[in-house]
């Protein structure tokens, strides 16, 4: 075989994704970031990015948001607007799916390609420091006095801050199709309005509020993980039966085959073995939570029906 036949049965070899990682050329990623600058999933996407060119799997990285109805925007334009393109890539997570589900949008993530759950977060929830409240028993006597006065403040309509607000409310007796809850697009748009005291509670990753309440700004009342956070105490232990995680991962294209399926996986999984990836994780308090391949389309499946059933019963559906 001439020089130039080889270089060219070794690029379409790459172009299939049919080359072992170390072989190929870098890729030039494409990265959907279906929220506005600021939240978990910027945060999460960059991150991401950053140990994909650190891990060499990506030559660059570049970004684009695009916020509104809870990610469903953003899948529409990335599932329109990519099909079978290898180097594009879009975050997404449980929030995502509350959100179809609320507001089933013309288009489904079905359309799209798993390829990992990277993470697991659990929420906060916050007091403004000038709020005439202390504590998660101050916010709940006046959410059993006047449903509707309380203002939570969280992500998009069906994520798991609103979920968790709706099973509080019904855990100590509250009509969860009562609560006063304010969507936002982004966690920039969130955190300003619980820093203006626009709303009385703030929901959302601890990572999103972190510097805020090191600075005394907004004052963490309960963590909806199994055990505290950074000392901040657990719905359950003040009595109120609620757990509820946060994953987030990626999707590839649509209309991928098998082999680029599995090189963006390979991919991403290169950049999660890297010390810029675990530096992310140390800083955002998130978990490890990989899983890829059949585990993780079975997973998203099951977090639909879960998911599907727990808004249901709270009266979101």
């Amino acid at each position: 075989m001439r020089r130039d036949e080889f270089l060219k049965s070794l690029a379409a070899l790459a172009a299939a994704g049919a080359l072992p990682l170390h072989a190929r050329a870098a890729a030039n990623v494409k990265m959907m970031i279906p929220a506005n600058p600021g939240g978990g999933w910027d945060t999460t996407g960059r991150a991401l990015g950053k140990a994909m060119q650190e891990a060499k799997s990506a030559d660059s990285v570049t970004y684009e948001n695009k916020g509104g109805a809870a990610g469903a925007l953003g899948l529409a334009q990335f599932v329109n607007g990519s099909k079978g393109d290898a180097n594009a890539m879009m975050v997404m997570g449980a929030v995502m799916l509350g959100g179809i589900i609320t507001g089933k949008p013309p288009v489904n993530l079905s359309q799209a390609t798993p390829i990992a759950r990277l993470t697991s977060e659990y929420n906060v929830f916050v007091l403004p420091a000038n709020s005439p409240f202390k504590t998660m028993a101050d916010v709940v006597a006046q959410l059993k006095k006047d449903p509707g006065s309380v203002k939570w403040g969280g992500g998009s309509r069906g994520s798991t801050e609103h979920i968790a607000a709706a099973m509080i409310a019904s855990k100590v007796g509250v009509d969860p199709s009562k609560i006063n809850y304010v969507a936002f697009r982004g966690g920039g748009e969130a955190t300003a309005a619980i820093l203006g005291g626009n709303v009385t509670v703030g929901g959302s990753g601890y990572s999103e509020f972190a510097e805020y309440i090191k600075a005394g700004k907004m004052k963490p009342i309960a963590v909806t993980a199994p055990k505290r956070l950074n000392n901040v105490p657990t719905l359950k232990e003040q009595g109120i039966d609620v757990e509820i995680g946060n994953w987030r991962g990626v999707y590839g294209a649509p209309g991928l085959n098998d082999a680029q399926r599995k090189a963006l996986t390979d991919m991403v999984l290169a950049a999660l073995k890297t010390k810029s990836w675990q530096e992310s994780l140390e800083k955002n308090d998130w978990t490890p939570a990989v899983l890829t391949g059949p585990a993780f389309d079975k997973f998203v499946d099951d977090e639909f029906a879960s998911l599907r059933a727990t808004m249901v019963k709270s009266g979101m559906v």
